[in-house]
């Protein structure tokens, strides 16, 4: 479990329509491209600040929102969507009661982008209704700064897009979260391998507690993994799983940018 235990209580939960990305298996060329990544392969160190590490962002229960350092418990990224107001993140991390705010380029206590309140969630039926590891994956619309007709999150750092159908391990992927025992975000890249035909793993050392929710980014700047699914992320720093992305993830990614 690569979540970090909130003190108190942990959580769970209008855009305009969209096309649901359900995309084919990456082309090969594309994939030739995402292999020639910046490496090493396997080895996790403190990310680089700046686009577009800094569509990433941990996660806070938000009576934290005065008070940032050291209360972060999970990770989340900004994912393309026509309401430029979408984060995904592993649907463990959204799984109880509370309000939650979402801090991008979170680093050292502070917030360079503004601290933004999780006002709707979305989770799959497999996860609600039995916690199904395999419906490890969740998405959260924040709320517009001054008011609905304000600036939103993907106005202001960009997001990744989110796909499914793309073959596990065909290209190397860069996972990048919060550890809950540091204050600044850590990346690695290496290849996923499947664990089973719902489930991908990743070899990453140090990716503790509060990396739950990760993205993993391919070459293409494309989220295909999130971290969780498998013993929620799995029980060791050095071994990390994400949800194969299929049939039920894009539902929910149409649900959640279709949804009043």
């Amino acid at each position: 479990m690569k979540r970090t235990p909130r003190i108190g209580r942990r959580v769970s939960s209008p855009v305009f329509a969209a096309v649901v990305l359900l995309v084919p298996a990456v082309t090969s060329a594309s994939l030739a491209d995402a292999d020639d990544g910046p490496g090493p392969f396997g080895v996790t160190a403190v990310a680089a600040a700046g686009a577009p590490t800094d569509r990433v962002g941990a996660l806070f229960g938000a009576d934290r929102a005065g008070k940032l350092a050291g209360g972060h418990f999970c990770t989340a990224s900004v994912v393309h969507s026509p309401g430029r107001d979408l984060v995904v993140t592993a649907a463990h991390c959204l799984d109880g009661d509370g309000g939650l705010i979402f801090v991008p380029g979170y680093r050292d206590g502070k917030a360079p982008y503004g601290v933004w309140t999780v006002r709707k969630r979305f989770l799959p039926d497999g996860w609600a209704k039995g916690q199904d590891e395999d419906s490890d994956v969740a998405f959260a619309v924040v709320a517009a700064k001054d008011g609905k007709d304000g600036k939103r999150v993907e106005d202001v750092v960009g997001g990744n897009r989110f796909v499914t159908g793309t073959a596990t391990g065909a290209t190397a992927v860069t996972v990048t979260g919060y550890p809950n025992s540091r204050e600044v975000p850590v990346s690695c890249t290496n290849k996923p391998t499947p664990h089973s035909s719902t489930q991908q793993r990743i070899d990453c050392p140090s990716l503790s507690g509060g990396t739950s929710g990760s993205p993993w980014v391919n070459g293409d700047g494309q989220v295909v993994g999130v971290l969780g699914g498998h013993e929620e992320g799995g029980s060791t720093d050095d071994i990390s799983y994400s949800v194969v992305l299929g049939t039920e993830a894009a539902e929910l990614y149409r649900d959640a940018t279709t949804d009043p």
